[in-house]
């Protein structure tokens, strides 16, 4: 093919330092210490862009780096794990004894998972990886017959409408024998190819939720190092599957959230807002009581477990971590499936390196990874999201409850394999057929406006940059989406994104672009599927500290 830029050659190119992208360059190096590996990653530092709860099981950093523990940072050992159901001014906690054991994690450590990525990277570094931040990857390289043989970097320096500014860099390739796509769950990169090569045709539609996190300093005698909170019901009802947690990690800082399955139905509900609502709850409240919000932010996640991982080898290069979906949705935890699907996927593209192959499909890598112990994981649980689907908060949860103590005590299902019934887009309801919700204005110091939230998260966008969320067709929102459903843009973002303002008396859509966080719940939920998100300039979004 005809080349019209630089290019720069390697062995291996990773996109994304996350866990799984950092924990596949360390096994690379540790496999083949001669391979050429390179990451790319478009936030500004390393870890900017990472967001999770995070109560980590350990074992997969203890297969990976044994010991991390005497050097990497982490915060206290889990030492009580509580789940409660929460009524609108009151609640009760589920005895621990009636817990099915699928959903305890002995040894779990509460960690900073931003914190952790940047020593990983450092790990990687000493190895011989180069990481470059600040570098977006915005399409791939590819073969004459459509193989993936690289990446494509993103341009620098264009304004607004595409034009190429004073101090204009134009993207690169960079071409190696495979290409790694950890960008986490709704990747660019990743739906493109799980897309143009059919790797979901025997998948599961890959199901999402938004989780919405804040660090609170909290007075010493509202910290409790290493307890767990688990919490069901209050704010999102029965029809509305998701919860919040609140952990207690180190230095008095709680980690605060709430998870909202993108699979709702009644368009007027706003997760951001029912996070403010859950703050207010008595429970909440109380542990927030003289405490400091000190950041926030939001994020996608996966959900669909088991039944949703499609094909993760394709020609030239494999989905890791996220950018698959391994996350274990009871347990809430996925941080230890994406190191240790980049660390069996690793030792399969050394061993086809070894082998002089580049530009293939690595065959069998499917069995590859589950075999790690993400499939012995995910299969007794594969049922809880579909009976929670299908049967709501109250029953769904009851009959998950059986589900998983049926598999603890008989390793055996009384429901078979469940299958998802459609993607989260498609579960939106009309206005019409629903009962619309309405929030009140959140009220400091619990709550707080999306705009001061967003100046939380340390976002840096260049307003002179084209908008990296690209609308197929910009009369959808006003003509098909604000008369069915209200255009649920403006609520299902929890950064304030999208508005829809009456101008000359007529209503007018706007995406606020530099508000963006890089949760790509827009890319998921919006019901005419009419939004992309691509990456910006490399640099841009949030900039999370410690979260």
């Amino acid at each position: 093919m005809a080349e019209t830029r630089d290019i720069i050659e390697t062995d291996v190119v990773i996109v994304g330092a996350g866990p799984a992208g950092l924990a596949a360059a360390i096994r690379l190096k540790q496999c083949a210490p001669e391979l050429g590996v390179m990451i790319v990653e478009k936030s500004a530092e390393i870890g900017g862009h990472i967001l999770s709860g995070a109560v980590m099981n350990p074992v997969g950093l203890d297969e990976l780096i044994p010991d991390w523990r005497a050097r990497a940072p982490q915060g206290p050992a889990v030492t009580s794990d509580h789940f409660h159901v929460l009524t609108a001014g009151g609640g009760f906690e589920i005895p621990s004894l009636l817990l099915p054991p699928l959903m305890k994690t002995p040894g779990a450590v509460i960690v900073s998972l931003s914190d952790l990525v940047r020593w990983l990277a450092e790990e990687a570094q000493g190895l011989g990886v180069d990481i470059y931040p600040m570098t977006a990857a915005s399409d791939l390289y590819r073969t004459d017959d459509g193989a993936v043989q690289g990446i494509i970097t993103g341009d620098l320096g264009r304004d607004r409408s595409g034009q190429e500014k004073p101090g204009f860099a134009p993207g690169i390739a960079i071409k190696a024998k495979y290409t790694l796509l950890g960008e986490g769950a709704r990747g660019s990169l990743a739906k493109g190819v799980i897309r143009d090569f059919g790797l979901d045709a025997q998948a599961d539609p890959q199901l999402y939720a938004l989780g919405l996190k804040e660090i609170w300093e909290v007075p010493a005698a509202s910290h409790s190092p290493g307890r767990v909170d688990h919490f069901l019901g209050h704010p999102l009802g029965g029809e509305t599957s998701g919860g919040g947690f609140l952990y207690h990690a180190a230095d008095r800082r709680i980690y605060l959230g709430l998870v909202v399955h993108l699979n709702y139905a009644n368009p007027t509900l706003s997760p951001y807002d029912e996070f403010q609502r859950f703050k207010a709850h008595p429970t909440i409240a109380a542990v927030l009581e003289g405490a400091t919000r000190l950041s926030y932010g939001a994020r996608a996640l996966t959900s669909g477990g088991l039944q949703s991982i499609p094909d993760l080898a394709f020609p030239g290069g494999a989905l890791i971590g996220c950018a698959a979906g391994f996350m274990n949705l009871p347990a809430l935890k996925g941080i230890h499936s994406a190191i240790r699907s980049g660390r069996a996927t690793a030792e399969a593209v050394a061993a086809a390196i070894a082998k002089g192959r580049a530009h293939d499909v690595i065959e069998g890598l499917n069995d590859t990874v589950l075999n790690t112990g993400i499939g012995a994981e995910l299969r007794p649980v594969r049922n809880v999201k579909p009976l929670w689907a299908r049967f709501g908060t109250l029953f769904g949860v009851l009959l998950g409850g059986v589900e998983l103590w049926c598999q603890s005590l008989l390793k055996a299902s009384p429901f078979g394999t469940l299958r998802h019934t459609g993607a989260d887009y498609k579960a939106l309801r009309p206005l019409e057929s629903v009962t619309a919700l309405h929030y009140p204005v959140p009220r400091p110091p619990l709550g707080s406006d999306r705009n001061a939230s967003v100046f939380l998260a340390n976002i840096s966008h260049d307003d002179d940059q084209p908008v990296h969320l690209r609308l197929a067709d910009p009369a959808v929102p006003v003509a098909e989406n604000l008369p069915r459903y209200g255009e649920p843009a403006r609520l299902y973002c929890p950064a304030g994104v999208y508005e829809v303002v009456t101008v000359d008396g007529q209503p007018v859509f706007r995406i606020n672009a530099q508000n963006c966080v890089h949760c790509k719940t827009c890319d998921i939920k919006d019901p005419a599927q009419n939004i992309t998100w691509v990456p910006p300039e490399g640099g841009s979004g949030p900039n999370y500290a410690g979260m």
